[in-house]
């Protein structure tokens, strides 16, 4: 168990406001970030290691993976004042731990190769039950980071990341999302489900370079984001923000992308990276999807969520938060930030920062900068907590008027 200091006032009105804080590192934190008009931002926790995706457990205590300690860990704001008192380790040794997720009583944890479930079986604080769910994805090599959620039919999707900038895959479950029952087994309706090839199994959708997350929304779509191919450009391709990821479909990597900025038309077409020869599942971009949304390249989407909650105003509910990592290899730097994309009748529509203050100037690439966001989660009572990995604090944004 770790103990943290209590960390008060922060950030409103876009302007800093007084901080009332004995940890003078994360009271600065605080006092950089600048949220819209009415809304309140504190330093939840700090000191972890590299704190990524996160989820909330029914005990109200948020869940997060420390990929830099391999680790999971349960942060307990157990006096109710939006302040983390305690970091208790609930599973250790798990290789590049990013991702986690509830079901039927277990945390699910997505791993650089595998992935595992642990379970507090008895409800005394300690998770004393552990299994390897499935290692059928692929080895942990240039995109490291592996998703786990589970969608309304109750079937277990992972996204794995490319081994490559924009090299065709030899192992089709790379630059994929697969889809698994929740014990690891292969699902009879997958769309390649009696392939010949047992790595296809799994595949759900493919030609997705770096899906780092996705949701599902009130009507069962997976909205997906997406990190395209580097060393095109500063503007191409764009970060497809939103993908409408559906069974069997190819999204386009390494030969294809949305070259469309903002809202994609409906009959828009993806466009060939000329770099790369059709090959392998695909031989035209006519048999890529685009996306439904994009933003400016470089962003770098990470995690994404759609808010849930009520305790925000209206114009904010229903919304995806979306955490960009922003840039560390553009001339143009693009900046890290939570940006919220504003969806409307079931479509996104339009985009707007949220959270923003993690560089020290509008030239910062993002990668020297003092800050990255790189999860986003609805807490129980409506609050919208972010993860930061690169200086290992997690920070609560509220709504106070």
């Amino acid at each position: 168990m770790r103990h943290l200091l209590g960390i008060g006032l922060l950030v409103t009105a876009l302007t800093s406001v007084s901080v009332l804080a004995q940890d003078t590192k994360a009271s600065d934190a605080a006092a950089r970030l600048k949220a819209p008009q009415g809304f309140t931002v504190n330093v939840f926790a700090s000191g972890l290691s590299r704190p990524r995706l996160m989820t909330v457990g029914d005990d109200g205590s948020l869940y997060v993976a420390e990929q830099g300690a391999n680790e999971v860990s349960r942060l307990v704001d157990a006096n109710g004042d939006g302040v983390a008192e305690q970091v208790d380790v609930i599973a250790k040794d798990m290789p590049l731990a990013h991702g986690v997720a509830w079901h039927d009583g277990w945390l699910y944890v997505s791993e650089g190769n595998r992935i595992e479930r642990i379970q507090d079986a008895d409800g005394d604080g300690t998770f004393e039950g552990r299994e390897v769910v499935t290692t059928n994805i692929p080895e942990a090599v240039h995109h490291v980071t592996r998703t786990v959620h589970f969608g309304p039919d109750g079937m277990m999707y992972v996204s794995t990341g490319s081994s490559s900038n924009n090299n065709p895959e030899s192992d089709p479950r790379r630059a994929a999302i697969l889809r698994f029952n929740p014990d690891g087994s292969i699902p009879a309706d997958n769309p390649y489900a009696n392939d010949e090839d047992p790595k296809r199994q799994p595949i759900w959708a493919e030609g997705l370079r770096n899906s780092v997350d996705f949701l599902f929304t009130p009507d069962g779509q997976l909205w997906a984001d997406h990190n395209g191919s580097d060393n095109l450009g500063n503007d191409v391709p764009p970060e497809e923000v939103v993908i409408n990821v559906e069974k069997g479909k190819h999204y386009g990597w390494p030969y294809c992308y949305t070259p469309d900025l903002g809202v994609v038309s409906a009959d828009a077409k993806d466009v060939q990276d000329t770099r790369v020869p059709f090959g392998g599942s695909i031989s035209s971009c006519d048999q890529s999807t685009p996306a439904l949304f994009t933003d400016l390249a470089h962003s770098a989407p990470l995690g994404m969520t759609l808010y849930t909650g009520t305790a925000f105003p209206a114009e904010y509910q229903r919304n995806i938060f979306e955490a960009y990592h922003g840039s560390w290899n553009s001339s143009v730097a693009r900046d890290c930030k939570v940006q919220m994309i504003v969806v409307k009748d079931g479509a996104p529509v339009s985009s707007e920062p949220f959270l923003t203050g993690f560089r020290d100037n509008d030239q910062e690439n993002c990668g020297g900068a003092w800050g990255r966001p790189a999860g986003v989660a609805v807490g129980k009572n409506g609050e919208l907590f972010v993860s930061d990995d690169q200086n290992g604090n997690i920070y609560r944004v509220t709504y106070t008027g």
